[in-house]
This record gives structure tokens, sequence and C-alpha cells, in this order.
């Protein structure tokens, strides 16, 4: 690429590609901080909220007196192209995996937005007598106030899609737990036969555990809404004029359609990252409940034959490069991969936020990279899960008969009538002769007619008769 400029920082000059909308700051980053080969480019909606928070502080600037409607409308211009994800694709360089607590990321974006207005302005790029990154765009700014809140934001404004893939599962769930409501089945404990149950109250259980997470997930965005912005380096607002943060938010609120409010305390704010733990909090245990969730799925369609066999899920692909006919229950199995990937990245979250130290917090990148790669994960697994694996599950009733018929579960209930001790007794010998209960119980003439109904019959009434209420 042909070098047609140099630029200048405290560290020395340094060219920067021809065309290029970043300046020296973003170009040096670049150099040192290549290692993930994950960039900014990479998470534009980051790039989006930057832009939104820029935006925001150029109409303070502006409300307030500081800054000029001319510089106010290139830079407000420059920041609805980022918005837009214009430019994005080679002007963020910048690697997610950062030193510095976001200073990289908050440069390449002043940087790039300063170039786009001075092309707007019909100045050539670099011209930073007209318009320059630090003093402009950054006025009254300093990075450990606008990454934060871009943060917080990104996160707030990704919440939709995960929320959206949350309910939709919920729902398939729902539909399947519908659909199965009269299919009775084993229950179990330790994977030992334990009670009877129907297929939809197994999946009925499945929906309210994901039911749980999105109640969790919505009180935990509450934490995020309270931003630092306008505290500046530590929160005491130095540089900064008196009602920006107030004023600040609100231009905020306005542009990305979130009701963001200052921090009660900027100081606190600007070290901690609570919020943050919180929030990755939350996606691990979205994470540990979809992993259980798949355990029981792999469980429960092991087999086909040799195995449980109970439900049956619907091959996507074919399973073994040496077995022929074996398929297997591959989405699941990557669901699980996603639940391991994002506890720990809730560890690296929790980590991070405990190296902060004094008045500032520098590892935020790191947390930022951890809760949006999660985040992805999750929604968008969720969404392949349910389309690929949960819509098209099937429930094999003559199957599920066949094993509580053979099974002992209804020991429990006979339990109640002749003592625990007399029907452990029977369920051994029925275990032992590999006969059914009901055969060894009537053989021992221990219950009457009307009382061998009312457990052999009335137990499956009784479970049918549970998951209608769950459901109600």
């Amino acid at each position: 690429m042909t070098v047609d400029r140099i630029e200048t920082d405290l560290i020395g000059p340094l060219p920067i590609p021809a065309n290029a909308l970043y300046g020296v700051h973003t170009r040096r980053a670049e150099l040192n901080f290549d290692v993930s080969g994950m960039r900014l480019s990479d998470y534009p909606e980051l790039i989006q909220s930057m832009a939104m928070v820029k935006k925001a502080a150029a109409l303070t600037n502006h409300d307030l007196g500081l800054l000029s409607t001319e510089k106010c409308n290139a830079i407000c211009d420059a920041c609805d192209d980022l918005i837009e994800l214009k430019e994005i694709e080679t002007n963020f360089p910048v690697d997610m995996m950062q030193g510095g607590a976001g200073t990289s990321t908050n440069m390449n974006v002043n940087e790039v937005l300063t170039n786009i207005a001075l092309l707007k302005l019909g100045s050539p790029l670099g011209d930073y007598a007209t318009l320059h990154p630090n003093d402009d765009v950054n006025l009254s700014q300093s990075t450990n106030d606008v990454y934060p809140t871009a943060l917080r934001l990104t996160i707030l404004r990704a919440c939709d899609a995960l929320l959206s893939s949350q309910v939709e599962l919920r729902d398939a769930f729902r539909a399947k737990a519908n659909q199965f409501g009269d299919t009775l089945k084993v229950g179990r404990t330790q994977l030992q036969d334990a009670v009877p149950m129907t297929a939809g109250q197994e999946f009925e259980a499945f929906a309210e555990l994901i039911e749980e997470d999105i109640d969790q997930v919505n009180a935990v965005c509450r934490l995020l809404k309270e931003v630092n912005l306008g505290g500046s380096a530590i929160g005491t607002s130095i540089n900064v004029p008196a009602g920006f943060s107030a004023v600040a938010c609100g231009h905020l609120s306005n542009i990305s359609g979130l009701q963001v409010i200052p921090a009660r305390n900027l100081i606190e704010a600007t070290s901690d990252t609570g919020g943050f733990v919180s929030f990755s909090g939350v996606l691990k245990r979205i994470a540990v409940k979809l992993t259980k969730i798949c355990n029981d799925l792999r469980l429960l369609s092991s087999g086909p034959r040799g195995g449980f066999g109970e439900i049956k899920l619907p091959p996507v692909q074919a399973g073994s490069s040496i077995m022929p006919g074996k398929v297997n229950p591959v989405i699941p199995e990557m669901m699980n991969q996603i639940g391991f990937q994002v506890i720990g990245n809730d560890l690296t979250v929790t980590m991070a936020a405990s190296a902060g130290q004094l008045q500032l917090n520098a590892m935020e990148p790191v947390i930022v990279l951890n809760i949006l790669q999660s985040m992805r994960m999750l929604t968008r697994g969720m969404e392949i899960f349910r389309v690929r694996c949960v819509d098209g599950i099937e429930v094999d009733v003559d199957r599920c008969k066949a094993l509580l018929d053979q099974s002992l579960v209804l020991a429990t209930p006979l339990a109640k009538l002749i003592g625990y001790s007399k029907a452990a007794a029977l369920s051994k010998k029925a275990l032992a002769e590999n006969r059914a209960l009901r055969e060894v119980v009537e053989e021992e003439g221990v219950l009457g007619q009307a009382e061998l109904e009312q457990v052999f019959d009335g137990a499956a009434s009784f479970a049918r008769a549970s998951f209608n209420r769950s459901v109600l």
C-alpha cells in the first residue's frame, strides 16, 4: 500500500497508509496489539455505540457553547455514517485485546470521525488544524467515561436479539409440552427410575428454565443503564463543563432509543465493573441451564435402540465416517460447547473485574470482548438449537410406554397403601424375577381390585392432571 502521509504523536512520527481514515494513535495500536486476530471492525455494534456517544457529546458541547455549529454538524454527520455502518471494514484495525483501558478504541473512533468530518468539510485527511480528534471530537470527554458508557450501550442494544432467541426457544419447548401432554413416561432421579410423569411435564420444565432466565436478563439490564458519561478521567469531571452529564445522557437516550441516566457517583461508576460482572453471571446462568437441557435431550434420545430412546431428535447430518447409519445429537452437542465457552468467558470477566486498581479498571477491553462473544454465541446458538433440533423433536410413545410398564416407578404410590418396607420387597422381587410390578402385587394379593386400579391406573391420571395444572 502506498504511504502518502506522516502523522506524529508523543512517541514520534509514523507513516499512515494512503486513504486510511484513522491516524497515528490507531496505527501505533495496530502494531502494538496484533495478538487475538479479533479487530474492532469485527464488532461493528461497539463502533456504533461509540459513535452514538460521540454524537451525544458533540451535541452537548454545542448546547453548552463549546463547539461551533459547523464543527458539530460535521462531527454528527460523521457519527451518522458509523451508526449506519459506513467506512467500517478497513478503518478499525485495533485489536479487541488491548492495553490502555480502551484508549486505542476511543482514539480509533476519534480519528476516523475526524477524517470523515474533514472530508465533509472539504479538507484533506489529517488536517487536524481544521478539526482535531482530541480537541474537538473528544472535547469534554475521556476514554474512561466514553468507553465504559459505550460498552454498556452495546450490551443493552444486543439484549433484544438475546431475549428474542430466549423467548422463541421457550415457546418451542412449550409447544412440545402441549403436543405431548398425555404421553406417560418414567421420571428419573440420579438416572434411576423414580415416579411416573408425562413427556409434556418434562418439556414444560425446560420452558420454565428458560422463562426464569428471561426475567433475569431484563432485571440485570437495569444495572447497565446508569453510565459515567461526563465523569472524565476518574469521575471528578475535570475539563468537563457543569451540566454536561445530564445533557449528554439526554442526547444519548434520544440517539440510541435507550434510557440511560448519569450515575449517582461518577467516581465510583468510573472504577466499578459490577454491572458487567452481574450481566456476565446471568449469561453463565443461561449457559448452565441450556447445558443441562441439552444433556437431558442427549440422554433421552440415546440409542436409538441401545439407550433410552424416548425421544427422537431431527437427523441433521451423518454421524460417523466409519459406522454406517449412525446419527449423533450434534445440535445439543454444539449448545453444550457454547455453554462451556460462556462459562469460561464469565471466569475471565470475573478475573478482569477483580483486577481494577484505584480509580479505574484497565481490563475493560477483555470484559467487553468476552461478554459480547458470549451474547453472540448464545443468541445464534439458541436460534439454531430451536430451528434444527427442538422444533423437530418427536416422542416415541410406544417406547415410553414399554419402559414405564417395565419399570418399578409405581412402587411410590404403592407404598402409601402397604408401607415402604412391603413395597420395597415387592419391587425387589419384581426386579429379580424380571416381572412387571403389577403382576407381582396381584400375585401377592396385598391389594383389592379397587386399590390396584388406584395405584396402577390412578397414578397415570394424576401425572396427566398435574401436567394440566402446571401449564395453566
